[in-house]
């Protein structure tokens, strides 16, 4: 959220904050994706528009983090999201918490790709 402040002012890069999948070019995932959401990832991955890029921003939604074996753990977020659709358009943002200067530059270089 300190990103939509005026400090970052990602508007600025034509980033917005939707709350519906269906207008979404991008989905923003910042955990670990547990056996209990991974059914709710999928579908929401299905609702956006395509293209669509899926950030995954910190350690636990890139590698599952400190949760690595855990019985309710679903795997990384790519995993999952490549059972929908593999050639989904991935991004990855390192970070425990990701600081808002690595996340503005994941979007802008996943931006540039696109």
């Amino acid at each position: 959220m300190n990103l939509l402040t005026p400090r970052y002012d990602v508007e600025r890069l034509g980033i917005k904050l939707v709350g519906s999948p269906r207008h979404a070019d991008a989905l923003l995932v910042t955990g670990v994706c547990t056996a209990q959401a991974a059914g709710r990832l999928k579908e929401v991955y299905r609702q956006t528009s395509k293209p669509c890029v899926v950030f995954c921003m910190g350690a636990c939604a890139n590698h599952t983090g400190i949760f690595n074996g855990a019985y309710h753990v679903a795997g990384p977020v790519d995993k999952v999201i490549r059972e929908v659709d593999p050639n989904a358009i991935i991004a990855y943002v390192p970070g425990c918490p990701p600081k808002p200067e690595a996340m503005i530059s994941g979007v802008v270089k996943a931006l540039s790709v696109l």
